[in-house]
């Protein structure tokens, strides 16, 4: 899950961006927090958006100071206070990152050294926060399932991590959880999958690994796969950019949501775009096109 929930920086306003860095910085601090220093290796895109969205839609506050942070150890920078939210979605970035190593591993990549890294911060994560230790691990040995009965379905691969998204939005939600809530979370967890599906299709097919889209189509690659069934594919994420769009008009926020929706209505679909170009995922810039 990690490195494809993006901001469309060109549409992007400066004080949104500034709002994003602070929530990054503060979501570090947090992973060190619950998870201690080794485990902010692990940093992600993905949970810093959710940090975004779940303080939003849970009415929490975002309080930013002038902090030093790990990189910034002379000059202090705007930082987002780490708060109860923050620190359990830091366990959850750790929790997330475990499990994509070992994942890696069991295909055949290397990553043990790297796992070594977030072993300690892992078991403090599933200490102290056991119940989304428990709804990673029980969805992603779903998805272990699926994939080694061959099923050949886009939409039944990404199923359980759809399925995950949406009961891990209801244990940071809680009573403000709806049925908006949790069709915008499963279609950002199936759109995940998918995306990610597609991007490593040329990978897995040198590997023997599965892909539901390689199983589906049967392409050489992906570049033949998107020139004769680029209209399926097309399809296919229309209908979760449509989902996406329906869930956040039932959705009520209780801060401004140019952020979140930035990241859900462009950055999603822009990431799409890149992908079904196959072309290579370009380094966040430090600059940002001034918006007014």
């Amino acid at each position: 899950m990690f490195g494809y929930i993006r901001y469309d920086l060109p549409n992007l306003f400066v004080k949104d961006f500034m709002l994003y860095k602070a929530l990054y910085c503060g979501l570090c601090k947090g992973i060190a927090r619950s998870c201690g220093n080794a485990a902010r290796m692990g940093l992600s895109y993905d949970v810093t958006f959710l940090s975004a969205l779940l303080h939003n839609m849970t009415g929490q506050d975002i309080r930013i100071e002038e902090q030093h942070c790990f990189e910034h150890c002379i000059s202090r920078q705007p930082i987002a206070c780490v708060d109860a939210l923050t620190e359990e979605l830091g366990a959850l970035n750790t929790i997330l990152v475990y499990y994509k190593l070992t994942d890696d591993i069991a295909d055949g990549d290397r990553g043990r050294g790297k796992r070594l890294w977030f072993r300690r911060g892992f078991a403090r994560a599933g200490e102290k926060y056991p119940e989304l230790e428990q709804i990673v691990a029980r969805h992603l040995a779903a998805q272990a399932e699926t994939e080694k009965s061959g099923a050949p379905s886009p939409d039944r691969a990404a199923e359980a991590s759809a399925q995950m998204m949406q009961q891990l939005s209801a244990h940071f939600l809680k009573e403000a959880r709806t049925p908006a809530s949790d069709e915008l979370f499963y279609a950002i967890g199936k759109w995940v999958y998918l995306i990610d599906a597609l991007d490593d299709y040329d990978k897995d097919k040198k590997k023997g690994a599965y892909n539901p889209f390689l199983l589906s189509y049967g392409c050489a690659d992906k570049k033949t796969l998107v020139s004769t069934q680029g209209e399926e594919l097309s399809f296919l994420f229309d209908t979760l950019f449509y989902s996406l769009r329906e869930a956040l008009s039932g959705i009520t926020f209780a801060f401004n949501r140019d952020l979140t929706d930035n990241i859900l209505l462009r950055g999603i679909p822009a990431e799409t775009a890149r992908v079904l170009r196959g072309e290579k995922r370009q380094k966040a810039k430090k600059q940002v096109k001034v918006i007014v």
